[in-house]
């Protein structure tokens, strides 16, 4: 399993776009994921379902992953979650890139 060295973000809150913090999280902690969204009602399960989705194609345990979404894509917050990992120190699989 893979893990993450520091806390990272990628992405903006501009309108269309999603802001995503990544952070180690503390030893067998599993995957943790906060969304906030102007679309959580409609969207919010399919948010995490994403993220979650991502990050365990990754091999990546104990993290801690907070979105801010404006309503933004799949393909971007897909995008911003694996910039996100690889600048946190996450050494991405390559059929994801």
């Amino acid at each position: 399993m893979a893990s993450i060295s520091k806390t990272a973000q990628a992405g903006t809150l501009e309108s269309s776009d999603v802001m995503i913090t990544v952070t180690p999280g503390a030893k067998d902690s599993g995957i943790v994921i906060e969304v906030e969204s102007i679309v959580l009602a409609q969207y919010g399960e399919d948010i995490k379902a994403i993220l979650l989705s991502t990050v365990q194609k990754q091999d990546i345990t104990d993290i801690y992953i907070k979105a801010v979404d404006r309503g933004a894509l799949d393909c971007t917050i897909c995008a911003r979650l694996l910039a996100a990992l690889s600048r946190a120190g996450a050494v991405l699989k390559e059929e994801m890139l």
